[in-house]
């Protein structure tokens, strides 16, 4: 029927001679001989599908709420969260309740109100946190898996997160926190004096967030492992742990190839775990040797080997290990947050400095050479309003990602796809202006009043999340926030050289002031 000789198209006649219908020169890139064409063709066809399902997908998906009506192919809004800001954020939560988006064909939906955030972190039959895409590589696919006996504490879900949260309690009673104030207070103290140190070295203010970081991250060490690893063990944990902060950016490059954030945080966790399941080994030697606890391990291990302990008695050294990098990774980078904060706070508002020393001296004495202990933290009200309500001003955490395990019917009029990311805002319901006027405002004394607007509105502090998955270290948490910056008013003065990046945010896993935050220490006298 067609001359393959041929460029024109012809058909046979009924005689069986061919005549020429059409005698059209194609191009020759468009004839049929060429193979190359065809496959060029076919696969134009296929990617031009799968381009138009894609959209399809996300508009089906998407349906009514708010958001980019088409999405970038392949990437969707990736190029927006390179260089995330907290203004952009805010016209996401302001464009509606509900709201999409989608990344790397990720689809996302973001909660923006108290009702909704709620609502996500108390479903865990709907939804499980998942923090970011790459978590799963970056902390171990084990801590995901549901079949597996042991898991760290951030990921489980249903009654074998409950048990296992229940069989942890005991290492933040109180009786714990008396024993980790010791050492949160020596290492505090230690750390002053070599900012000091530095700042009598170089008149000039220096960037605190990285040694406001170092501090955390010792600090946070000691409680956890002791003396059970050695010195130079706690810089190289710190020195690395950075890379696990970048790589845990809402959106991330989500292949681990050698050089990408991913990779360098895989790295991290690798020595991390090698040191922690090192403490975990000193640990059961120490404690079988009939030592005294001296740290959170200590008093773990301890609590395994009683005979009236409920619930499972037996980890290795790796689970231990494991366990541990969640709390690191619960505390490190939120602490750090909250504490560089509150030092920028505390200086730019002179007149709540003074409250803080006022209440110091009367509880103190003027003895700030004695170790603050758990019954004088008990005596400073002021402080902890002030550091609820800096943690209220400042979240260390914006937002929380979820995964929704089911078809998740989270509003009337919308449900969310099962496998999407559904992500519980938290900073709208902390500047509610009708829980906390002036939100914006530093306000302390907003706590001091069991009557007020914040106090009647506990709901609306999700400062530490809600639901099964609430923090569990919150006491520690705030604790250490509070001593560290008791301390340091009572033996510091500290001037903030502001910049024009001092009121910007840089959002990563966590925020901090763009400029890193500069301060200048001085010995108060």
């Amino acid at each position: 029927m067609f001359d393959k000789s041929s460029s024109s198209v012809s058909v046979s006649s009924p005689t069986g001679s061919t005549s020429s219908v059409v005698n059209f020169p194609f191009p020759s890139f468009l004839s049929s001989t060429s193979g190359s064409s065809s496959w060029f063709y076919t696969t134009l066809a296929i990617v031009a599908s799968l381009l138009v399902l894609e959209q399809t997908v996300y508009r089906y998906k998407k349906r009514h709420l708010p958001g980019p009506k088409w999405t970038i192919p392949i990437i969707g809004q990736f190029a927006d969260s390179l260089s995330p800001t907290l203004e952009n954020y805010k016209s996401q939560w302001a464009s509606g309740a509900l709201s999409a988006v989608s990344v790397f064909n990720i689809f996302i939906v973001i909660a923006s109100t108290n009702d909704y955030a709620r609502k996500i972190m108390n479903s865990p039959t709907f939804a499980e946190p998942c923090l970011v895409q790459s978590a799963k590589q970056v902390l171990l696919p084990e801590n995901w898996r549901v079949l597996r006996i042991a898991h760290t504490l951030v990921f489980l879900s249903g009654k074998s997160h409950v048990e296992y949260r229940r069989g942890l309690n005991s290492l933040f009673t109180r009786k714990a926190l008396g024993m980790y104030v010791a050492i949160q207070d020596l290492i505090a103290r230690q750390h002053f004096a070599k900012w000091l140190a530095a700042s009598a070295a170089n008149s000039k203010p220096q960037v605190i967030m990285w040694v406001a970081r170092d501090l955390n991250m010792e600090t946070s060490l000691r409680v956890f492992c002791g003396n059970h690893i050695p010195d130079h063990a706690f810089k190289e944990i710190s020195d690395k742990y950075w890379a696990i902060t970048a790589a845990l950016e809402l959106v991330n490059f989500p292949l681990a190839l050698p050089g990408t954030k991913v990779w360098k945080a895989i790295q991290a966790r690798k020595v991390a775990l090698k040191w922690l399941a090192l403490a975990a080994r000193n640990s059961k030697a120490a404690m079988a040797a009939g030592r005294e606890p001296e740290c959170m391990l200590d008093e773990w291990v301890r609590d395994l080997s009683d005979p009236n302990y409920k619930g499972r008695s037996e980890f290795s050294d790796h689970e231990m290990s494991m366990v541990l990098f969640s709390f690191l990774f619960a505390s490190q980078d939120a602490m750090s947050s909250g504490l560089i904060y509150g030092f920028q706070h505390l200086a730019d508002n002179p007149d709540i400095l003074a409250k803080v020393r006022e209440e110091q001296e009367k509880v103190r004495g003027g003895n700030y050479d004695k170790p603050i202990t758990l019954e004088m933290m008990d005596q400073m009200p002021y402080l902890k309003a002030f550091v609820k309500e800096s943690l209220r001003v400042k979240p260390p955490v914006t937002m929380v990602p979820y995964t929704a395990l089911k078809a998740f019917p989270i509003a009337e009029d919308y449900t969310v796809p099962a496998g999407a990311m559904v992500i519980p805002s938290v900073y709208p319901s902390l500047h509610d202006e009708a829980v906390f006027p002036e939100s914006e405002k530093l306000m302390p004394e907003r706590w001091l009043d069991e009557k007020s607007l914040a106090n009647q509105n506990p709901k609306n502090y999700l400062v530490f999340g809600s639901g099964p998955h609430k923090c569990i270290g919150i006491e520690y948490a705030t604790m250490n926030i509070a001593l560290v910056l008791a301390n340091a008013a009572v033996l510091m003065n500290w001037e903030h050289h502001r910049t024009p990046d001092s009121d910007e945010v840089q959002m990563i896993a966590t925020i901090f002031p763009k400029d890193g935050c500069y301060l200048k220490f001085t010995p108060r006298v």
